[in-house]
Order: structure tokens, then sequence, then C-alpha cells
């Protein structure tokens, strides 16, 4: 097994209602590769997954959202779930800490409905994207350039569909959190 994301960090923003196989699968995939994964969250103890609709496992919060700074982790990861991201997409301060990501040109990973969030932080516009089926005339809305594909990688924003493309998308979270800062990380593009 090799150690090439040693000494790398990545956030995982969450709260309730996370999908949890979103959280526990990618972590998995950064731990095996040597990295290490910190779940941020507005919560300040524990959060609970989804297993689908069922209520999941509890998971400890390694550091809150107040006290969280983009400059302390090499990318980000915004696990899906139908209550996670809506959550998440109204909380101005995970929104700062996500456009944060973007404005250091650190890579970024959103599963599922995981991107909603960065609709809500203007960051999709003239991106190339996924996204879980029912959000991606949202993506396309809101200026995203979106195909229904299992990982579309651009430059450090790689996104996903669903659990049943976490094999191809956790390669590639590896990928890209080895390769470190991509100059080509933007905000969006502007039309």
């Amino acid at each position: 097994m090799t150690k090439r994301a040693e000494n790398r960090t990545m956030a995982i923003l969450a709260t309730d209602g996370f999908e949890q196989i979103e959280l526990t699968s990618p972590k998995e995939a950064i731990e095996n590769a040597g990295g290490t994964c910190k779940i941020v969250s507005p919560n300040d103890q524990r959060i609970q997954g989804n297993k689908h609709r069922e209520h999941g496992d509890w998971f400890n919060v390694d550091v809150k959202l107040d006290d969280a700074n983009a400059k302390d982790f090499d990318a980000l990861l915004i696990p899906g779930g139908l209550f996670n991201p809506d959550a998440l997409r109204q909380n101005k301060k995970a929104l700062d800490f996500v456009s944060a990501f973007f404005a250091q040109k650190k890579p970024v990973f959103a599963i599922c409905h995981g991107p909603q969030v960065l609709i809500s932080a203007g960051l999709v516009n003239g991106r190339q994207m996924t996204g879980y089926s029912a959000i991606q005339q949202d993506l396309k809305n809101a200026g995203a350039v979106v195909t229904d594909e299992a990982v579309v990688a651009d430059e450090g924003l790689v996104t996903s569909r669903n659990p049943d493309d976490l094999g191809v998308f956790n390669a590639k979270i590896v990928e890209e959190i080895c390769e470190g800062r991509h100059e080509g990380q933007r905000q969006s593009v502007t039309a």
C-alpha cells in the first residue's frame, strides 16, 4: 500500500443528514493512501449520517466550523445526502469556508447533492461538473457545464453523481490531493 497522500489533510464539511457512505468511503481512501481527514461541522460534538432514508451512525466532529480555516487543510470534501447540503448551503460560514478553498486554489470534491453548496456559494458558473440526477438542472441553471458522468474533474474541482460512482471518485480524490494546488482552480467564469 502506497502512502502517497502522506502529510495531506482533507477537510470533510458535513452536518446531520449526510449520506454516510459518501463520507466514509472517501475518508477511507485518503487514509489508506496515508493522508488524514478531519470532519468540520457547524455542530460542535457529533453528527449523524444517513444510510439512504434511514438514520446512520454518529461521527465525532474534529473541528467546529467556527474554528476552521481553509489554510489548515489541503483539500475539501462535501458529501451529499438530502439534508446535509441543504443545511450547509444556508450557513454563511460554511459558504465562506468552501469559497476559501477555491481562492487558495485547493482541490474541492463534492458528490451527489453536495454540489448544491457550491451553487449557493456562487462557485459553479462556467465549471465542468456533474451531480445527482435531480440537481443536474440546478447546476445548469447556475451556469455549470453539466455532463452525466461518474466523475468530472475541472482544474481541482471534482464532482460525482452518487454512491455507485465512489470507486472512481475516490481514486480521483487521492490523485488530486496528491497533486496539490491547481492554478486553474477558480471561483467561477464570467459569462
